[in-house]
């Protein structure tokens, strides 16, 4: 009951600060508007950023949003195989629907509770492929650890192509370094490793432990260590680095081909979707549902440099936040929710 409670506690939380994020941003930029509207002699009576941005959606070009949509399954597809790669070194040779299927509603589970879904896509797999938990999530730790590689290296990229954009933003709106975030940082990490390295001494020898809860705990982390070495096991790495690379070129050109499909944004090239790709990825970092609200307010922010009027890149981020969220997630999420208890019919092993 106590996890429950302290679920539903975090789901509001993070849900509340992505409303708010949303709610601040949909009042300023309403604001703005009013007074664009009242430069051109329209009334405020007619001016609503709501009918606009209804306006907006309308005018956005399909066919661009399903290409959209594409790329966004490619990404899923090429992550389902390199999954693979990991779980193959310890002898699991899941079926590709289960694991794309995994994938995918571990996808839906974060829009109800951000970073949930990790454990989802592990429950996922053990429920139809009978794949332990811990190992599932050693596979799962270094996925993600490949994607932050992914993604520091399109961050340095991003910044050599865009060096004054990045230089000017961060001047602007970071003066501060913050060292006490710095050296906070530093020392919850080094806490990390240290504690991860005497936890690893005291259960290297599990058989040795008497206590019931200390024997299964040690299990689980002698599981979880043996799927993160399965990434030194790997029988064909070029091929995981190409996967890599398809994913994250995938995650690009949803952001950049989606320019295309809004007017104000047409005009904008491939740097300047890099940069607002960074921009919004950084944005989905953070843990409201999908990124609410923080993702709009970066993409918004980077858009801006590159000459969008706010209320424009306002509009452009929920075009994009929207496709993919709905589209995307939602659609997938519940129907590999629906299909894989058919497909695995006779065969659940949870």
């Amino acid at each position: 009951m106590k996890l429950r409670l302290s679920s539903v506690l975090k789901f509001v939380i993070f849900l509340s600060f992505g409303i708010l994020i949303m709610y601040l941003m949909y009042q300023n930029q309403s604001d703005a508007y009013k007074d664009e509207c009242a430069l051109r002699g329209i009334a405020t009576g007619d001016c609503s950023l709501l009918e606009k941005l209804e306006s907006d959606f309308m005018s956005v070009k399909l066919f661009w949003l399903g290409v959209i949509i594409v790329a966004f399954m490619i990404s899923n597809i090429l992550r389902a195989l390199r999954w693979h790669q990991l779980l193959e070194p310890m002898g699991f040779k899941p079926r590709f629907v289960n694991s794309l299927g995994a994938v995918m509603i571990g996808y839906f589970a974060n829009l109800g509770l951000p970073r949930i879904g990790e454990f989802v896509r592990a429950a996922t797999i053990r429920r139809y492929e009978d794949i332990p938990m811990s190992k599932a999530m050693g596979t799962i730790v270094i996925d993600r650890l490949l994607d932050i590689l992914a993604l520091l290296c399109i961050i340095i990229l991003a910044g050599i192509l865009s060096f004054t954009t990045f230089r000017d933003y961060f001047a602007d709106n970071f003066k501060s370094p913050g060292k006490v975030t710095i050296y906070l940082g530093v020392t919850v990490i080094l806490l990390g490793i240290f504690a991860a390295y005497y936890i690893n001494r005291i259960l290297k020898y599990p058989d040795k432990l008497t206590s019931p809860l200390f024997i299964r705990f040690a299990n689980l982390w002698n599981g979880f260590k043996e799927g993160v070495k399965s990434i030194g096991k790997l029988k064909n790495v070029p091929l995981a680095i190409a996967y890599t690379v398809g994913i994250w070129l995938m995650y690009y050109l949803m952001t950049y081909l989606c320019f295309f499909s809004f007017a104000p944004t047409a005009h904008l090239g491939p740097v300047a979707g890099l940069v607002v790709f960074v921009f919004g990825t950084l944005g989905i970092v953070f843990p409201s549902p999908g990124g609410m609200g923080s993702y709009h307010f970066l993409v918004s922010q980077a858009l801006v440099i590159y000459g969008v009027s706010s209320i424009e890149a306002f509009a452009f981020s929920n075009i994009v936040f929207f496709s993919i969220q709905i589209l995307g997630v939602v659609l997938f999420g519940l129907l590999f929710l629906i299909v894989l208890p058919v497909i695995n019919k006779g065969e659940d092993v949870g």
